[in-house]
């Protein structure tokens, strides 16, 4: 055998420890503590062909002191999100729905938190918000939504207003386009960001009614969500093909609406030819009032 030969096999055998070793470390980063919770990980990198570990844990906790759960409600395809802080117990609820509440109170209870705010990432046409049942059956829970939703609430956000609950806050980002008074709720570190109807998973919310307007949807969009770091989770409030979450990043090179120039998303938006959820004769008057007040 040729000296060549000889030194191929040693060679082999050193990169492939290697990439076992790459490969342990990675796992190692998604191994569930003793709350079965995977722990956040040091390493950031990824392997060849997969995505990163912080976002196969997505869905779990994502760093330190922080309990995260993303909740479903059927009907309206709508997400609920709760978050805590794991040492003060304090937690924030978005979106809420109403024929959910039952479910999100159980689970409130369950893991010992103190509810502080249920906040709307905007006045929803399709289902009517859970605020007004859970702030009569919280004691000193606040309701908030965006001063230009015409909505009622304890607290009215602006931009740049800050929810803290525990160590942790949420920042309110303007987005106004789905409606006038659409938010985005970005986590302290931004590695989080709760787009409401503004930004979906390969889509975003329509424009057709409620104040709607596509070059406003469009520019929130550019200027106040895709100007987050590519890594920042992407949670919406609705998914309608069972999809959980998406990354900045993803978005602004995958999305099929809003990697379009400004005219050709416009023409999009336009002729969707949508129906008008089955809800909003009803959902939209609730919610205006329902911040402050039971349904």
């Amino acid at each position: 055998m040729s000296s060549v030969m000889r030194s191929v096999k040693p060679a082999g055998q050193v990169l492939a420890f290697l990439l076992r070793q790459r490969a342990s470390a990675w796992v190692s980063t998604c191994a569930l503590n003793r709350r079965g919770l995977p722990r956040p990980g040091e390493y950031r990198g990824s392997l060849p062909g997969t995505v990163s570990c912080r976002t196969l844990c997505s869905r779990m906790a994502l760093r330190e002191g922080l309990v995260f759960r993303q909740l479903y409600e059927s009907s309206s395809s709508t997400y609920t999100y709760l978050l805590a802080d794991s040492e003060s117990a304090e937690a924030v609820i978005i979106d809420p729905v109403l024929e959910t509440v039952e479910r999100d109170l159980m689970l409130v209870n369950q893991l010992g938190l103190t509810l502080k705010m249920a906040v709307n990432t905007h006045c929803h046409a399709d289902h009517i918000t859970g605020s007004g049942q859970l702030k009569r059956r919280v004691t000193g829970l606040q309701s908030a939504i965006s001063r230009l939703s015409g909505a009622s609430a304890d607290l009215l956000l602006s931009e740049g207003d800050t929810i803290p609950f525990g160590r942790h806050v949420l920042t309110v980002r303007e987005t106004p386009g789905h409606t006038d008074g659409c938010v985005t709720l970005v986590l302290g570190d931004q590695s989080l960001a709760f787009t409401g109807d503004t930004l979906l998973i390969r889509g975003c919310g329509r424009t057709d009614f409620q104040q709607g307007c596509a070059k406003r949807l469009y520019d929130s969009v550019h200027k106040k969500i895709f100007t987050l770091p590519d890594q920042c989770l992407v949670y919406p409030a609705h998914d309608y093909k069972g999809q959980t979450v998406s990354t900045v990043g993803e978005e602004r090179r995958f999305n099929p609406r809003l990697t379009k120039n400004l005219e050709e998303f416009i023409d999009i938006m336009n002729n969707l030819n949508l129906q008008k959820p089955a809800k909003i004769d009803v959902a939209v008057p609730a919610n205006l009032v329902c911040g402050l007040h039971d349904v």
